[in-house]
């Protein structure tokens, strides 16, 4: 599989970013991808950075349905390219809003769309202002260019929401990321997937923004990891760019994870409360 992960800085037009997000879709297969990744909010600034008491109505009218408009004009570079899409909005169902990834099978059909889960609240992130909980679960799809779970941006902290992609066997798990310059500890963002694609035995791919909006510069620095823990790919920095990685998924056989963790879980010994046969009476 040839991935091409989009890093850009998003215009404020979401006309004008989802045009050029379709022109960096087709520069990406032009040049052999079979998998286009963008980042959290592929299409819109990042409105999440205002509380949700200094919010402009402006940033809820972005929010649209799935399928849609923008999924609609992914859907049909997707065909028109033979590529698979996942990318990332808010998405309005009824009266309710979340983040959203739909996932673009490489004949533009829409295989599903994935929720994100969990939902933060901490400074420039006031999501919990903006998204409902995802109700979807954690799928994965049998794509034209693998089976791919989505784990998006907060998601990929969780190794529970990671532990079921696994063991519904994706052998890559995109994130559609939003992340930003010292939010953690340099090194961390790959350090969290090294370890999970190690522990899980699938390839991890991390698309993230880049620019700065407001007084948060995003850090770029996108990535690919192997399901032996090592960063095959990355991004030098900030800058934009399309990260290209070739990777043969037939390497998640051989993976420490598949021939040897995961098989030897115990996940009847897990329960809360559980005490060991030599624990304390």
């Amino acid at each position: 599989m040839h991935i091409a992960l989009v890093q850009y800085a998003v215009s404020p037009s979401t006309k004008e970013a989802v045009t050029r997000g379709v022109r960096a879709l087709t520069r990406a297969a032009e040049a052999g991808a079979d998998l286009v990744v963008f980042p959290e909010l592929s299409f819109t600034p990042f409105y999440p950075r205002v509380p949700v008491t200094e919010r402009d109505q402006s940033a809820l009218d972005l929010a649209e349905p799935v399928p849609g408009p923008t999924t609609e004009a992914l859907a049909e570079a997707a065909a028109e390219q033979g590529v698979v899409v996942v990318f990332n909005l808010m998405e309005r169902d009824g009266d309710q809003t979340f983040d959203t990834s739909p996932v673009l099978n490489a004949d533009g059909s829409l295989l599903g769309r994935t929720r994100m889960m969990h939902i933060t609240e901490y400074e420039h992130f006031h999501e919990q202002g903006y998204y409902a909980p995802g109700d979807t679960g954690a799928p994965v799809y049998d794509t034209a260019a693998g089976r791919i779970g989505v784990a998006i941006c907060y998601d990929r902290h969780y190794p529970e929401y990671l532990r079921a992609l696994a063991l519904q066997e994706a052998d890559l798990v995109v994130v559609p990321q939003a992340g930003t310059v010292g939010e953690w500890p340099e090194g961390l963002y790959e350090a969290e997937l090294r370890v999970a694609a190690l522990q899980h035995g699938f390839f991890t791919a991390l698309a993230n923004r880049t620019g700065t909006e407001g007084d948060m510069p995003f850090a770029g620095r996108s990535f690919v990891t192997d399901p032996f823990g090592d960063v095959i790919a990355q991004a030098s920095g900030p800058e934009e760019t399309i990260l290209h990685a070739s990777v043969d998924l037939a390497r998640t056989a051989e993976a420490p994870a598949r021939r040897l963790f995961l098989r030897h879980r115990r996940p009847d010994q897990y329960e809360k409360g559980a005490v060991a046969p030599n624990g304390p009476s």
